[in-house]
């Protein structure tokens, strides 16, 4: 095809299915964004941060099973985007960085924010970080990186010096040293080994009152999941993503970490054209529940709940509950609305309710 460097990356893109790009604009990306702007095909999310179009793609591969692409400006835009792509390689999900770097002809020489960036995302994309150096390269860059993120659910990354980003399209010549690459992937089914699974049915038809902790990792096992505990009679429980202060370490509140602005997040919403729903009574959360599900645009649920209860799991061990009852003892200044609330909370469980 003809066109820049910039229009070919957005058409191979486009061959993997990509159709949106989650970034922030800045010059280092100039030509990646002339050719947005010539291409209808595809949808540009602008972000208040480089940070958040991280956070973004990394939301649209866990939403979609895709690949989210997010695109950042060389120098400081490049290093923003770390923090989301490290949120992408820690949950595995895959993430294709694309970002802009000064002339190539002057590289090395300290130009204006010249960062080192093959050197910067090394370790966030440690599968594949390429550095595009010639026109003719684009195309197995894009190609490798998309496929090594599917393949090993992982982050790559994509560095394209602003001058190779507007010159004109090469298509890779048949000659010695020259990548031909192509378009297309497809995921392996694994299977475990009929011993293994055999092994794991012995330890679940031997267990009498069997729990069931589920990860992400069965995201595309809902039906399999349900017909196990629905079979061995099991509760089922997600992972919790997070503990208090209180119960790791035995530490009383320290305001200053915990205490947050009073931000009318509802009213926010509304003003964005979003649907705001506050809930401040427990009467309340039927009705609202009722409403975000039934609504025709995005909701922000907003629940004012009481800072007193202790958000303590079910499963708590000995060692949480002794660090939560020395934080209580050492003089939290909420003590006794959260001795009260605990009360009230054992109470509920042990009264009779309707099924």
């Amino acid at each position: 095809m003809s066109g820049t460097v910039s229009d070919y990356l957005l058409y191979r893109l486009g061959q993997w299915g990509v159709r949106r790009l989650y970034g922030y604009p800045g010059d280092g990306i100039n030509g990646i964004l002339g050719a947005l702007g010539r291409n209808s095909e595809f949808q540009f999310i602008q972000a208040r941060h480089e940070e958040m179009a991280a956070f973004m793609a990394c939301a649209h591969a866990k939403f979609t099973g895709e690949p989210g692409v997010c695109l950042a400006t060389s120098g400081p835009g490049a290093i923003h985007l770390l923090n989301g792509l490290y949120d992408a390689k820690l949950d595995h999900q895959p993430v294709v960085a694309i970002v802009g770097q000064q002339k190539s002809m002057g590289l090395g020489g300290h130009y204006q924010q010249e960062v080192d960036l093959p050197v910067l995302f090394k370790d966030v994309a440690s599968e594949y970080t390429v550095m595009v150096s010639h026109p003719s390269a684009i195309r197995h860059a894009v190609d490798r990186a998309l496929r090594i993120a599917r393949a090993e659910r992982t982050v790559t990354c994509i560095i394209i010096p602003n001058d190779v980003q507007e010159s004109p399209y090469q298509r890779p010549p048949q000659v010695h040293g020259s990548i031909h690459s192509s378009v297309g992937y497809s995921e392996p089914r694994v299977v475990p080994k009929e011993q293994d699974l055999r092994r794991a049915a012995q330890v679940l038809n031997e267990g009498k009152k069997v729990a069931m902790l589920v990860g992400a990792g069965a995201l595309n096992a809902a039906d399999e999941i349900i017909e196990v505990a629905d079979l061995l009679g099991a509760g089922v429980a997600k992972a919790l993503l997070g503990k208090e202060q209180r119960v790791l370490e035995g530490d009383p509140k320290y305001p200053a970490s915990q205490d947050l602005p009073d931000f009318p997040y509802a009213r926010y919403a509304e003003s964005l054209g979003l649907r705001g729903i506050r809930v401040d009574r427990p009467e309340q959360i039927v009705r609202a529940w009722d409403e975000a599900l039934s609504a025709n645009k995005p909701v922000v649920l907003e629940a004012y709940v009481d800072p007193d209860v202790p958000p303590l799991p079910p499963h708590i061990s000995l060692e949480q509950a002794k660090h939560f009852a020395e934080a209580i003892f050492k003089g939290d200044e909420k003590s006794a609305g959260v001795i009260k609330q605990s009360i009230k909370g054992m109470v509920e469980q042990l009264k009779p309710h309707k099924s």
